[in-house]
């Protein structure tokens, strides 16, 4: 089966059996958003110059992710990934994924009210043996293993949203720090990869971060 590392990354963040985020939904969000723009760089389509994202190349890729992300930032002037990270992020993408990966039979999609009242949507495992798999690979690269390109992604974004820590917590440190700064990455995208995880790791930090304000200002009215 053919999956994209956002959608990877969406399986190891999501737990298994409740279908609910491990990690806070803001930090999910970015990072999936962080996950297309890595992807596409291993494509060909972009490129880290001048301190901007540059495309080189706007051919479809055929996924409609990819290419809405693709046509906004080509129609756009130069920007910092930083910069993209915050216009791009938003909870649609999780849910188009999480339906997609639904209709492929990985996920189910179970719906609820809460109080009688609000409607509810989760996404527990139907086919846990594409998460295991997922996990397996990771697991390895924390290991030891040489990762290829896209594994590398994998992996550094695991560690940079937070992921790593509560699925592999025995997991190395040194190991995850080393895979997050792009050491595995060919000299044609390790700028832009490692630009991308400087990001993302800001990007959740704020966002995690405004996340607990919510709750405390909530907790406190």
């Amino acid at each position: 089966m053919d999956i994209t590392i956002a959608e990877e990354l969406l399986l190891l963040s999501h737990d298994e059996e409740t279908g609910r985020p491990n990690i806070s939904e803001a930090a999910v969000d970015v990072t999936l958003t962080a996950a297309v723009l890595a992807e596409l760089t291993l494509a060909g389509r972009f490129r880290y110059a001048e301190g901007h994202l540059e495309v080189l190349d706007l051919t479809p890729t055929g996924d409609d992710e990819f290419d809405k992300v693709l046509r906004d930032i080509a129609g756009s002037k130069p920007r910092e990934v930083r910069w993209w990270l915050d216009r791009l992020t938003n909870p649609t993408r999780r849910w188009n994924l999480l339906k997609r990966l639904a209709e492929r039979g990985v996920l189910s999609e179970e719906h609820g009210r809460v109080l009688g009242l609000f409607r509810t949507t989760k996404y527990p495992e139907r086919d846990p043996g594409v998460e295991r798999e997922v996990r397996r690979r990771v697991r390895d690269v924390l290991d030891g293993a040489e990762p290829d390109e896209r594994m590398g992604v994998l992996v550094a974004l695991v560690g940079a949203c937070g992921l790593g820590e509560k699925l592999f917590p025995d997991a190395r440190r040194e190991r995850i720090a080393e895979i997050t700064e792009g050491q595995w990455a060919g000299p044609a995208v390790s700028e832009a990869i490692v630009q991308v995880m400087h990001a993302i790791r800001t990007a959740v930090r704020v966002s995690t971060g405004m996340a607990m304000g919510n709750i405390i200002a909530a907790s406190d009215s």
